[in-house]
């Protein structure tokens, strides 16, 4: 596949929502659904085009069309999915999400049959073999290819806010991992993936997607499977950190304060503001205690001289921004402790209910 190009970023604040979610039975337990609901059906009309699955049989993606209205996310995020579950349901299936199915067993389910996914199986091997993980992608329109990479680049220090507010992920293979978020430790396995450096403007960018094509380390740019990135063909900054999840009003929070921070930076990239940079290694380490912590984190501040707690973070973001979804986000359970919560009073089974659409 060719790169893309800077001729593609020309609208500001649009949106597109891409979510993953788990094809399940009726024991809530994941089951390979993915080529009846793909290519053996017709899927509802808001769905043509826009469905698609994942590297496992299990693992299903919506995307929405495009929003020009930011306003109207919800509505369309709310049809996308309620087309998904009339879908999986005229079928015999169910549909739940989360960053990992807690029942999910790797060597005991189907990988895809798309030439795409079989090559990705036999260039990375075992990372990508285990690959269960499920997440939520917010794409937002930008008006300029090097602001957009500029956006990206500052964007990096919110991915560990974003990742630790939507922890959703304690299981893997039935194992309670003690973090809160462990697909994002599994999808870092990956090559491509975790935080990315920073790049100077769009050409360095561009050469650097051309050049990771034309060394066959990745077979198109779609493989670049960074926590944030400009996107050369859709010309968005997109957004990769969060957990799925299966409360919708928790991914509408995630997609109010994408759009915000895009929108924000945008009009301080115009003002030319110089925001120092912070090293990648300080940004590991925030993500990390994302990782570990969810909720409870204490993150290294912007600018890198103590640690801020993740509520305080929030409430100046909040307070920034004129937004309230991540808000009340953090005020509420996270994924990851309802998760170990509804394991401990009725066990697996009660796990897998509560991920359910």
């Amino acid at each position: 596949m060719e790169s893309g190009s800077r001729e593609n970023f020309t609208r500001m604040g649009t949106l597109g929502v891409e979510e993953e979610f788990f094809v399940v039975d009726g024991a809530g337990r994941p089951t390979s659904g993915t080529d009846e609901l793909v290519y053996e059906s017709e899927p509802p009309d808001l769905l043509d085009g826009r469905l698609d699955h994942e590297l496992f049989k299990f693992i299903i993606e919506t995307q929405t069309p495009l929003i020009e209205d930011p306003t109207r996310a919800g509505e369309q995020v709310r049809a996308v999915r309620e087309a998904l579950v009339a879908h999986a349901t005229d079928h015999g299936y169910g549909i739940a999400a989360a960053g990992l199915h807690p029942a999910a067993e790797w060597r005991h389910l189907e990988h895809a049959e798309k030439p795409r996914y079989r090559a990705q199986l036999d260039r990375i091997q075992y990372p990508q073999h285990r690959n269960t993980t499920a997440g939520l992608h917010v794409h937002v329109g930008v008006d300029d290819a090097d602001k957009a990479v500029w956006i990206a680049n500052e964007m990096r220090w919110y991915v560990p806010v974003m990742l630790a507010l939507s922890a959703n992920s304690p299981y893997w293979n039935r194992y309670d991992t003690g973090l809160q978020s462990a697909r994002a430790k599994i999808f870092e396995g990956l090559p491509n993936t975790g935080m990315p450096t920073a790049f100077d403007s769009y050409a360095a960018f561009d050469r650097f997607e051309r050049r990771m094509l034309k060394t066959g380390s990745i077979n198109d740019r779609g493989e670049l499977w960074f926590d944030v990135r400009p996107h050369s063909g859709h010309g968005t900054v997109e957004i990769r950190a969060p957990d799925a999840q299966s409360d919708v009003d928790v991914v509408l929070a995630f997609v109010e304060y994408a759009h915000a921070l895009v929108t924000d930076l945008a009009a301080r990239y115009e003002d030319g503001e110089h925001i120092p940079d912070l090293r990648r290694e300080v940004l590991d380490e925030n993500k990390w205690r994302a990782i570990r912590h969810g909720h409870e984190a204490d993150l290294v501040s912007r600018e890198g001289d103590g640690v801020v707690p993740l509520g305080e973070l929030v409430d100046r973001e909040c307070d920034r921004l004129g937004i309230d979804g991540i808000r009340e986000l953090f005020d509420r359970e996270s994924g990851a402790a309802q998760q170990r919560r509804e394991r401990e009073a009725g066990g697996l089974d009660a796990v897998c209910e509560s991920i359910r659409l």
